[in-house]
């Protein structure tokens, strides 16, 4: 099976040429919604909350806005090796990453005192409203750097 990819030809299952990586472009997209949806989210659990509340719905956006940005990066680099590394990266990186997410939540609460409900239901929130977003935006093609598809 061959494929022209960027001008050159890629055969079977192998990395697609040049220095394009994709996935980071895509985790760093997703990131950048996060100021759309970081002020409504935090402004919601201030009224709601107080102040502790607002904190503690920024840590969780921050959170998962860093587990966008380190999807995008495992990915891409896995993407670089293999592809069978990509998928296991995908598949294995997704569960790992969510246990990152709870682990680093639970240490925050930990460590400084900080409404753990705020905390737990902005970072489910963001997280979904910030996936479905990069999803549809995708979809549509509204991500110029993503010509590929």
């Amino acid at each position: 099976m061959e494929t022209e990819v960027e001008g050159e030809v890629v055969t079977g299952y192998e990395p697609a040429p040049g220095p394009r990586n994709i996935e980071a472009i895509i985790g760093l997209a997703t990131a950048r919604r996060a100021v759309w949806i970081g002020p409504p989210l935090v402004l919601s659990f201030g009224l709601l909350r107080g102040g502790e509340g607002a904190l503690a719905a920024t840590i969780g956006l921050l959170v998962v806005v860093g587990n966008f940005l380190l999807a995008g990066f495992l990915l891409s680099k896995a993407a670089a090796i293999s592809l069978k590394l990509y998928h296991a990266a995908a598949l294995a990186g997704f569960f790992l990453r969510l246990a990152l997410i709870m682990v680093v939540m639970l240490v925050i609460a930990q460590l400084i005192e900080v409404d753990r409900l705020a905390m737990g239901i902005s970072a489910v929130v963001s997280y979904l409203v910030l996936l479905s977003w990069e999803t549809v935006a995708v979809a549509r093609g509204e991500t110029k750097e993503l010509e590929w598809s």
